[in-house]
């Protein structure tokens, strides 16, 4: 299961919309890596150079916060929810390396070389073969 969900959060999506804040704090408490992870990152990015293109983590996680990260990145609504919340576009690579670009930067070329058949090629090492 990815997400711990309270019962009034339950109710919630049982009956219509889910408040986006209160799903956020779901995520940030069932994912705590993960959701802590794309929050530095963002802080990074937005507090940086307004030219970088992207702030990205190349450090081997547990396996527990690769599952994690595996659980928020995987799920469009997770994945929604943390690009909206922290106002980036996200990237994934190899289970571990997460990146965050500046809204609208699918179309940029930064982000289609980080996201590219070649990028993941040539991001591959053995301690993350099984991953």
């Amino acid at each position: 299961m990815s997400l711990d969900v309270a019962p009034t959060l339950l109710r919630q999506a049982e009956v219509g919309d889910v408040d986006e804040a209160e799903f956020a704090a779901t995520v940030a408490a069932s994912l705590p890596y993960a959701y802590t992870l794309v929050e530095k990152l963002a802080a990074d990015l937005h507090a940086g150079d307004p030219a970088r293109e992207f702030a990205d983590n190349r450090t081997a996680p547990t396996e527990a916060e690769r599952g994690q990260l595996l659980r928020a990145l995987a799920s469009d609504a997770i994945r929604g929810s943390l690009e909206r919340r922290f106002a980036v576009k996200l990237a994934f690579q190899n289970c571990h390396r997460v990146a965050v670009f500046r809204p609208g930067a699918a179309d940029s070329r930064t982000y289609r070389t980080f996201t590219s058949e070649r990028s993941q090629i040539l991001n591959q090492s053995p301690e993350f073969r099984d991953c």
